[in-house]
């Protein structure tokens, strides 16, 4: 007879398809990562304003040298030509190994041909380079420049059109501080019919106050209240994702295929010793006492 599965059991089950994403992490902080997280692990770089495409593309070579997958942002519009995307799919492709990649409009008006992630999609160069899987946008809270009837459109042409170019698709989304809207926006989908595997952004251990600005750039500021309820005044210490891996954790096939997508605010280091000792089980007993005290 089986024993019964626990809360632990779910947390650790849960968070062991984890994915991590980090902001130009020094050459320091990758060696740091690879005595903390296994061969193979998912590290996905965004693509910052100071940074040139082809330094992202120095980057994941990088991270593949250090034996992990670099997943590295694609901001459409900043995207000056079809030929500088070719670049720098050669690059990714050919230097990093890279067979995915996350494409995003990217907030700012368009420099070039690519209005969007979809343009990018239908394009068919990410085909010629060897990528095989896209990862799209997803908003839980819902875009605060776009209407969410707009957003499920977007959603549902991306899928369409990267299945019809034999890319492989999954929707990494906006972190939240709200449990109970994420749980809720994934169980839409699924009704919907849309099963694309959901990597679900949350943000790392990170300090009140990081958490804060982050929130108010990102649109996400009125989820926060849900983060901090039951926060004792002044407390100055790192919170992690603990209530929104115990939703999620606890509500099992009605979420379908997703898994935490770690958006490393408070440092990349301590937030792959966090999601490494979760996937674990190193931390997940005691991570489920306090779920439910």
């Amino acid at each position: 007879m089986l024993s019964p599965v626990g809360p632990a059991d779910r947390i650790a089950a849960f968070a062991r398809g984890f994915s991590l994403e980090a902001t130009r992490p020094s050459a320091a902080e990758i060696g740091e990562v690879a005595g903390i997280l296994g061969r193979g692990s998912q590290i996905y770089l965004s693509a910052v304003p100071s940074q040139s495409l082809r330094q992202l593309a120095e980057l994941a070579a990088a991270v593949r040298r250090a034996g992990f997958e670099p997943v590295a942002h694609l901001p459409a519009r900043r995207l000056t030509s079809a030929a500088e995307l070719a670049d720098f799919l050669s690059r990714v492709a050919g230097e990093a190994g890279m067979r995915q990649l996350l494409v995003i409009a990217g907030d700012r008006e368009p420099a070039g041909p690519f209005q969007d992630a979809l343009a990018v999609i239908r394009d068919g160069a990410l085909q010629k380079a060897g990528i095989e899987e896209v990862g799209v946008a997803g908003y839980p809270e819902n875009h605060h420049h776009i209407a969410p009837g707009k957003i499920e459109t977007a959603l549902r042409d991306k899928i369409a059109t990267a299945a019809a170019g034999g890319l492989r698709l999954h929707i990494v989304s906006q972190f939240s501080f709200a449990p109970e809207k994420i749980v809720a926006w994934l169980k839409r989908l699924r009704t919907a019919g849309i099963d694309a595997p959901v990597k679900v952004g949350m943000a790392g251990p990170t300090s009140i106050p990081a958490l804060l600005r982050y929130a108010k750039r990102c649109g996400v500021g009125a989820s926060i209240r849900g983060l901090l309820s039951g926060t004792p005044a002044g407390l100055f210490g790192h919170v992690g994702p603990d209530r929104i891996i115990d939703a999620l954790a606890a509500a099992g096939d009605d979420i379908g295929n997703a898994m935490p997508h770690y958006f490393s605010f408070g440092g990349v280091v301590e937030t792959a010793r966090y999601a490494q000792d979760l996937a674990t089980g190193r931390s997940a007993e005691r991570h489920a006492r306090i779920g439910s005290n």
